[in-house]
């Protein structure tokens, strides 16, 4: 990325204008994924103070040189080994004369936030909810470009393992070779522990892929998402590998119905509840609302779960660089699940699907 420097600062200067509004000196910022946001570090173990006039990252001799590589000119607070962090953090704090610091409440434990009081001296602390991660919810092009690319890496693995799955594969050698493949193209790594669910246990929406094997039932789901290096992907597909009856092509074309509606709700100034209502409205007229217990969808980037919700509670009112995933599911106990997500960018004009791995009925059926 050219002139990363400049990029990473702005963003600390837009959080900086939330301090001054809200009358805070500083931000003790802990959460790693707002860390690597505002600075492009990539470790953990490491916070970052910030206030108006400067900004230190408090970190340890582990990562000197890959701060040095990652983040060029950023101030660095490098602990002794006998320090620990929280220690140091309340150190920068005093050394940076800041009155009134806020905290992340939703990171910081009781413990931390009551040995930040004992070693910071006179700081009045404030609690703060999630202002990095309001900042995180509108993706600029670069962010929108590593989920595009991890998006390609997570379809096109699972093309490749569609393409050589066999009857006796387990639920975990499928993940297991999924990860493998999404690897070869280029990920880091799994977005996310990997699903696979075979027949009645496809019910469970984040079922621990076990040894049953493809060939015991003709219902094959299987929930994935790349990490290309910072920003993740998230698809659900399921395969029919044998003989299905009526109710399941039935079910099937409900969930896929619910999907597009909730694609098709997406757009500027629509609220997240709105999408989330769309999509559910299809399921209930189905007869199948009970069986669709979850939000519709949640917002991808740094984390696989981020702002925005789509669900019914959510105020949020979508805007152009919000992605989402829209992922309507009817899970029935002893019979199966079947869930179907696609990750959506919102647009100036309405949406862009991302993710393109076919889906239509007559998509997912597989010989084996």
């Amino acid at each position: 990325m050219k002139n990363a420097s400049a990029y990473f600062q702005q963003r600390r200067d837009r959080l900086r204008r939330v301090l001054k509004k809200n009358s805070l000196a500083g931000l003790l910022v802990t959460k790693p994924h707002n860390v690597t946001y505002l600075t492009g570090f990539s470790g953990e173990d490491t916070y970052l103070l910030l206030w108006q006039d400067g900004e230190v990252l408090i970190s340890d001799s582990r990562f000197t040189l890959q701060i040095a590589e990652e983040c060029p000119g950023l101030d660095v607070m490098i602990r002794p080994s006998g320090v620990g962090l929280v220690k140091a953090a309340a150190r920068a704090v005093r050394r940076a004369k800041l009155s009134r610091v806020g905290f992340e409440a939703a990171h910081l434990t009781v413990e931390v936030r009551e040995s930040l009081d004992r070693d910071s001296g006179n700081v009045e602390w404030v609690s703060t909810v999630r202002w990095v991660e309001e900042l995180r919810i509108v993706k600029d092009s670069e962010e929108i470009k590593r989920i595009r690319k991890a998006a390609g890496q997570a379809m096109r693995a699972f093309a490749a393992v569609r393409a050589s799955l066999r009857p006796d594969h387990e639920e975990k050698q499928v993940a297991d070779l999924l990860e493998h493949q999404m690897r070869l193209f280029g990920a880091r790594c799994a977005a996310f522990p990997t699903i696979v669910a075979v027949g009645p246990r496809a019910a469970l929406p984040h079922a621990i892929p076990g040894s049953n094997r493809v060939e015991e039932h003709p219902i094959l789901l299987i929930d994935w998402g790349a990490d290309e290096g910072w920003y993740k992907s998230d698809l659900t597909r399921v395969l029919v590998t044998g003989k299905i009856g009526p109710k399941f092509e039935r079910l099937y074309g409900l969930v896929l119905r619910a999907q597009e509606a909730g694609i098709s709700a997406i757009r500027p100034g629509a609220t997240a509840a709105e999408v989330d209502a769309a999509a559910r409205k299809v399921i209930e007229e189905g007869g199948f609302g009970r069986a669709f217990g979850h939000g519709l969808g949640h917002g991808v980037g740094l984390e696989i779960h981020e702002a925005p919700s789509l669900s019914a509670k959510s105020k949020t009112v979508l805007k152009p660089g919000m992605v989402v995933t829209v992922e309507p599911g009817v899970y029935i106990p002893g019979w199966g699940g079947i869930r179907i997500e696609d990750d959506v960018l919102v647009t100036r004009s309405g949406r862009e699907v991302l993710t393109s791995t076919p889906k239509l009925l007559d998509d997912i059926y597989l010989s084996l």
